[in-house]
C-alpha cells in the first residue's frame, strides 16, 4: 500500500501499510455504506465519504490531484482511493469487526427481513422528530439517504414533516415497502447523478429522471398537479407534495 496523502476524515494509520503488506483479502462485505475487506480476521475498512471513488486499475495510471491512496494487489491491479473532499476513510479494524465504534450501532439495511413494520413501530414510538430525519438515521435504518428519504415518504403519502411517533403501523409498513421499492428501483436505474456521480463503469445514473419531489420545488406534482414545496429538516432539503402526502 502507498499513501501520498493521508488526511482524510480520519488520518490513515501510519502502519496501515504494514498491517496489510501479506494478507489475503478473503472476502469484501457491505455494512451500510461502510467496504469491508475481510483478511482473516480482520477487517481494512473503507468509507468513500461524499466524493470519492475507489477504482481498480491493471495499469496504474499517472496520478491525479486527490489521488490519496493505492493498494496494489499481488496480480498486479492497484487499488486507487480518489476524494477531492477527504471526507472519506481508509482505516484498520481489527476483530470483532461488529464492535468497532462506526459498525456497532448501525441500523438494519432496509433489505433485511429485520427492518419491517413492527420494528419501525417499536423503534419510533419514542422519536418525536420529524419522520424523515428519523428515517435518515443510521441508528434506525442505514442506506436511506436524502434523495431516497424524500421519494420513499412520497411513495408512502407521508408528510416528512409528520412526527415519527405519530405514523400509525399501518403506514408505517407501506413505507417499508416503498423504501425497499425506490432503492431498488434506483439500484436498477444506476442511482442519482445531480454532479459528478457515476457507477464503477464511470456511466452516470439516470433515477433523477424519475424523481417525484426531489429537485422539483416549484413543478407540479407528477401526480396531482400541485405545486411541489421544498423545506429543510435536518439540515437537508426536503421536497414533497402538500396535497398526496399528509
Amino acid at each position: 500500500m502507498h499513501v501520498y496523502d493521508p488526511r482524510l476524515r480520519w488520518p490513515v494509520p501510519a502502519d496501515l501499510p504494514v498491517r496489510l503488506a501479506g494478507r489475503t483479502i478473503e472476502r469484501l462485505d457491505r455494512r451500510s455504506k461502510y467496504l469491508l475487506f475481510r483478511l482473516g480476521k480482520d477487517t481494512f475498512l473503507v468509507h468513500l465519504g461524499m466524493t470519492g471513488s475507489l477504482r481498480a486499475f491493471s495499469a496504474a495510471p499517472p496520478r491525479r490531484p486527490h489521488d490519496h491512496a493505492d493498494v496494489v494487489l499481488d496480480s498486479g491491479v492497484t487499488l486507487r482511493y480518489h476524494d477531492p473532499r477527504r471526507f472519506g476513510a481508509m482505516l484498520w479494524v481489527p476483530d470483532p469487526a461488529d464492535a468497532h465504534p462506526l459498525l456497532a450501532k448501525l441500523g438494519p439495511e432496509p433489505f433485511d427481513p429485520a427492518f419491517d413494520a413492527d420494528y419501525l413501530w417499536n423503534a419510533t414510538r419514542r422519536r418525536s422528530a420529524a419522520i424523515k430525519v428519523a428515517l435518515m438515521d443510521n441508528h434506525l435504518v442505514v442506506g436511506v439517504g436524502n434523495i431516497y428519504a424524500n421519494e420513499a415518504l412520497f411513495r408512502a403519502g407521508i408528510r416528512p414533516t409528520t412526527p415519527a411517533n405519530r405514523v400509525s403501523r399501518a403506514r408505517l409498513a407501506r413505507l417499508v415497502g416503498e423504501v425497499r421499492a425506490t432503492l431498488a428501483e434506483a439500484i436498477a436505474k444506476g442511482g442519482s447523478t445531480l454532479r459528478d456521480y457515476v457507477d464503477s463503469h464511470g456511466e452516470p445514473g439516470y433515477f433523477q429522471l424519475d424523481h417525484f419531489v426531489y429537485g422539483r420545488a416549484g413543478e407540479p406534482c407528477r401526480v396531482c398537479g400541485t405545486g411541489i414545496r421544498m423545506r429543510r429538516l435536518g439540515g437537508r432539503a426536503t421536497s414533497y407534495c402538500p396535497r398526496c402526502q399528509r
